[in-house]
């Protein structure tokens, strides 16, 4: 078929063959397609009947609290969930252990649905607790709720199949698995690999306060590079003898520092030194500085990252050290399609917010009130259809923007008043049955969105269209990671390897006979505080001078 022929040998090898697999619902008899209305209603309840089942696979994520690139048990539960369905799992794509790609199909239109579900380091928090308290000091934890995307893709996927199978729809639904967002690191690499060549267009699901969309260019483009300098080991009483590469990588960092004032307001970099050395009386011999770099266009990243280039090899000179330079990852800006948009934006319309219980209402409000945030419990009504703007944060998935009409649908999966993004408060509320309600939410939009995508050429069309004529608005899209660079999968084994161990008593069974509450024996809702309890255990200076 033609559409076949349009695809990368690597994304055609994985939805090639026949699947035969049906999904774990009732058998349904085959019958004559129903009107799109019919099809959204039939789906959405399933979505419904699964609900359970998507809850506490969305649970075992979160308690597994993996990092980007050691994601290993959560892509285990997902690829077997998704071939037990019926799915074709390819696994370790693009050159990347955790990355999948699942199919279902093998005609056109082609729909990818896509999530991150990597968690962030140094995170870890029981769920529902409204003060600091990790279940392993220093541990990772799901810090922003990524464990919700993956589960709410799962549950529109296995209603979209049932449809599928009943009433013989065209089309295939593709999952991306795409490990390691918080690195920024993977989906960049996908694109490479041409995973998404002959993709008709991609929703990506992201955990949010509201059940929103939105179009245009949204957040910063990036890009991650480390260098790494040689110097000469000496003992640090007799420092004469060797050549600091700790120096290089403190002059390099003040050299960046002095430059801020002379950037564009628009660009941002921050940096750690993942390597300084291993104790003070020896000169270190190699010392590695990382750095990430944004800004709202590439050339804007590219002309940052170009003159830090330079800040390196003058510390490398003045030091009499070398340097070695490693582009690990980068993105353009993501730049959501208005016309897909729209589609979606229907569907939130149609599926509505969730209806939340009067526990559900209570938690919010606890949670506010525990982190001092305005006490207005969950919004009651969608978000309306906005054009975006490009704010602080980046995504590696703003690269699959400019292959194919691209939109990111946020789940309301949390109460709003988090203490900061990328924070042990930001970890409180992803596992609750708040979260359950606002992913069953996302899988009906997702469902709707797919249907009339699948169903309705005319609508398909104008999303191409209205693609087309977006591309046409920007410079032509070339990715800023090198031709014959590796995916960084080296990062965080240390990290990960240091807490699996202690993490592993806290692991939750999804066939458990208890609920994942119940096994962390923790109440839902919490009691209200009398006080901003969250916001004092985040104090540093609690409890003494």
């Amino acid at each position: 078929m033609i559409w076949i022929e349009k695809l990368s040998a690597g994304l055609a090898r994985v939805i090639a063959g026949t699947m035969l697999a049906a999904l774990p619902v009732a058998a349904i008899a085959q019958t004559a397609s129903p009107s799109a209305d019919a099809l959204k209603r039939e789906g959405f309840a399933i979505v419904d009947a699964g609900a359970d089942r998507i809850g506490r696979i969305n649970d075992a994520i979160y308690s597994y609290a993996e990092i980007g690139f050691q994601e290993y048990k959560t892509v285990a539960l997902l690829t077997a969930t998704l071939a037990e369905a019926g799915f074709k799992v390819d696994k370790g794509v693009a050159r990347m252990p955790t990355a999948f790609v699942a199919t279902y199909g093998s005609d056109g239109p082609v729909i990818g649905l896509m999530a991150d579900f990597d968690g962030v380091p140094g995170t870890s928090q029981k769920p529902t607790v409204l003060a600091h308290q990790p279940l392993v000091p220093g541990a990772p934890g799901h810090g922003e709720g990524h464990n919700t995307g993956q589960p709410t893709l799962l549950a529109a996927a296995f209603a979209i199949k049932a449809l599928k199978d009943k009433y013989k729809l065209p089309g295939t639904i593709v999952i991306y698995g795409g490990p390691a967002e918080e690195l920024l690191a993977s989906r960049g690499y996908m694109v490479n690999a041409g995973l998404y060549k002959g993709v008709d267009a991609v929703i990506d699901v992201h955990i949010g306060t509201d059940l929103a969309t939105s179009w245009g260019l949204q957040n910063l483009g990036i890009l991650s590079a480390q260098w790494t300098f040689t110097g000469l080991q000496a003992h640090g009483a007799r420092a004469w003898e060797g050549r600091s590469a700790l120096d290089a990588v403190e002059i390099m960092n003040v050299s960046t520092d002095f430059m801020r004032e002379h950037i564009p307001p628009s660009a941002r970099m921050h940096y750690v030194i993942p390597d300084g050395g291993q104790q003070p009386n020896v000169v270190p011999g190699e010392a590695t500085t990382w750095y990430y770099f944004r800004d709202t266009s590439a050339k804007g990243v590219w002309d940052l990252f170009k003159r830090v280039r330079e800040a390196a090899k003058g510390a490398a000179l003045s030091t009499s050290t070398s340097v070695t330079e490693r582009i690990l990852s980068a993105s353009w800006p993501f730049n959501g399609n208005k016309e897909l948009a729209e589609v979606v934006q229907s569907n939130i319309e149609i599926a509505g917010m969730p209806q939340w219980s009067a526990d559900d209402q209570a938690f919010a409000r606890a949670y506010q009130k525990s982190m001092g945030a305005p006490v207005v419990g969950m919004p009651t009504q969608v978000g309306r259809l906005r054009k975006a703007s490009q704010a602080s944060g980046s995504t590696d998935a703003g690269d699959v923007s400019w292959q194919t009409p691209f939109v990111r649908l946020r789940i309301p999966a949390k109460p709003d008043g988090e203490l900061a993004g990328h924070h042990w408060s930001a970890g409180i509320a992803p596992a609750t049955p708040l979260a359950h309600k606002g992913i069953t939410a996302g899988a009906k939009v997702l469902v709707g969105s797919a249907i009339d995508l699948m169903t309705s050429p005319e609508a398909l069309a104008r999303v191409k269209a209205g693609f087309a004529a977006q591309l046409a608005q920007y410079p032509k899209w070339k990715s800023m990671i090198p031709p014959d660079a590796d995916p960084p999968t080296f990062l965080n084994v240390e990290e990960m390897g240091r807490y699996r161990a202690a993490l592993k008593p806290f692991e939750y069974d999804p066939k458990s006979r208890q609920t994942y509450l119940e096994f962390m024996k923790v109440s839902y809702p919490p009691a209200e505080p009398a006080t901003a309890i969250g916001l004092a255990s985040n104090d540093p200076n609690a409890g003494g001078e």
